[in-house]
């Protein structure tokens, strides 16, 4: 499933995701699992979406718990092991889709769906 490095890189920690040469097998770039960084959730009921993290709750015994702010400025709660980081700050370090990780409503799918029916 996945490689080790060479040697463990000291600025590496739990939750942090790197960007790996696969050539060279070196580490290019780390992005800290940090508060008002970008993270995209990719499990549970939220899978797909994109949003600043704006709080983390550590529950001894049970599920950590990661909190988002979308785009948008709605808010959704994730499981710490669906958190994935995707940029430092509001910058990501991949491209975004379309929507830009941004769950809509059905009315507003409805409205899209009518006006290119209309087209």
């Amino acid at each position: 499933m996945g490689e080790l490095l060479g040697t463990p890189h000291p600025d590496i920690k739990n939750n942090d995701t790197i960007k790996l040469n696969l050539e060279t097998n070196e580490v290019m770039e780390i992005i800290k699992f940090e508060l008002g960084n970008l993270g995209m959730v990719t499990g549970g009921k939220n899978t797909g979406r994109i949003g600043t993290i704006f709080h983390y709750e550590k529950h001894n015994g049970g599920f950590d718990i990661v909190h988002f702010k979308d785009a948008h400025g709605h808010t959704y709660a994730t499981r710490l092991t669906y958190a994935f980081i995707i940029g430092t700050g509001k910058q990501p370090a991949i491209t975004l889709p379309r929507s830009e990780g941004v769950k809509r409503t059905i009315l507003e799918e409805q409205q899209d769906r009518l006006q290119n029916q209309l087209r």
